[in-house]
């Protein structure tokens, strides 16, 4: 099984798809969980969704499993036989691992029935953009399915590989995108004076932006701000611009630091914005919530780890970084957990990284015990 699922992972990675058109993706998954049987298999869920239902004779918990299936618009730089056939777009974030762990419970399941409660497997569309929970969790498709626990795994570099990585309480930060347009007026170049251009605007906002821990001693750890794109006027030597946009993620560990962030950063660029006598819109975009775990499914997963003998991480802090699945913790007790993919694995997103097949296995096993633990007695 273990080949068979390393072919299910290199066959997806060579098709990647961007968020939200995960079709070829949706299509692919959906003739193979219907190979294993599953008790129901819902479609189109939040747009590309599949989720394979598998019950048991008696009533019990119904346990969420979810892995998300999009990938990156980033050029693939590995020479792979299974690389990506799809120019700018790669499996640069291992989604492509994620589903073929997924897909693995999917075979075990189709032998291997609850013999209470069921279990739900999640193969969700558009986690990179911060879509596709929302999506799912309002499709009235879901109805159907609601569990008691929700629980997903996501890969992570720098930790040993196979090791299992927990944390009670917030696992990942929150983030959302701002886009800052400004608009004055053009001039000839010659005669800046006598339009009103963004050049100088823009960078005294990114220059606050860099600064952002001064602001509040409190959030040195906790808050950051990082610009992803500035684009004043066109190219051109004879022109003065006269329009600027600015893009930057914001980033904080807890509700209160990210609600004070962006009211920071916002009121900011309007003051900025103002003194230079320019036009402001300010744009709020690919919301995430932080994703916040409950003790008991922290519990069941360090139970699931150290039967299975996995070493474990426990950080003292949430991780900077964010993912979609809080939408769902918000709603259901549930955990999102870490797999180690290599101390020296290239960055999650960086053009040379590539999910590790030999933690397939690893997360299918991890899956099965906490499935165990909650379905099968």
């Amino acid at each position: 099984m273990y080949e068979k699922l390393t072919k299910i992972r290199q066959y997806l990675h060579s098709i990647p798809e961007l968020s939200g058109k995960e079709s070829a993706t949706a299509e692919y998954l959906r003739a193979f969980l219907q190979s294993c049987n599953p008790d129901n298999l819902i479609t189109e869920l939040g747009g590309t969704g599949i989720a394979a239902v598998y019950n048991g004779p008696i009533t019990g918990s119904r346990i969420l499993l979810r892995c998300d299936m999009d990938a990156l618009p980033v050029n693939e730089e590995s020479n792979l036989p299974y690389s990506s056939a799809i120019s700018g777009v790669s499996h640069k974030c291992g989604h492509d691992g994620h589903m073929a762990i997924m897909a693995g419970v999917a075979n075990w399941l189709s032998e291997n029935r609850p013999t209470s409660g069921s279990v739900v497997l999640l193969f969700q569309p558009a986690e990179e953009t911060g879509k596709g929970a929302i999506r799912v969790l309002k499709d009235p498709q879901f109805q159907e399915i609601l569990p008691d626990f929700v629980f997903a795994l996501h890969n992570l570099p720098g930790f040993p590989i196979g090791s299992i990585i927990l944390r009670t309480g917030i696992f990942a930060s929150a983030s959302r995108g701002m886009i800052i347009d400004l608009s004055g007026s053009s001039s000839h170049a010659s005669e800046p004076h006598l339009g009103r251009s963004p050049a100088i605007a823009t960078a005294r906002i990114i220059q606050i932006f860099n600064d952002v821990p001064a602001f509040d001693g409190s959030m040195n750890r906790s808050a950051k701000i990082t610009v992803t794109h500035v684009r004043i006027g066109k190219p051109a030597f004879g022109t003065s611009p006269g329009k600027g946009r600015l893009m930057a993620t914001l980033r904080a560990d807890n509700v209160e630091a990210m609600k004070t962030l962006s009211q920071w950063s916002e009121n900011n660029a309007r003051e900025i914005a103002d003194s230079c006598d320019l036009d402001v819109q300010i744009t709020r975009t690919e919301e995430f919530p932080v994703t916040e775990n409950s003790v008991k499914a922290v519990d069941s997963v360090r139970t699931a780890a150290e039967h299975l003998g996995l070493e474990i991480y426990q950080p003292d802090n949430p991780f900077p970084w964010s993912e979609d699945f809080g939408h769902f913790t918000m709603s259901y007790p549930g955990a999102l957990f870490g797999i180690g993919a290599g101390i020296h694995s290239p960055a999650l997103h960086s053009p040379e990284y590539d999910f590790p097949d030999e933690l397939i296995t690893t997360g299918v096993d991890i899956f099965k015990r906490i499935i165990e633990c909650y379905n099968i007695k």
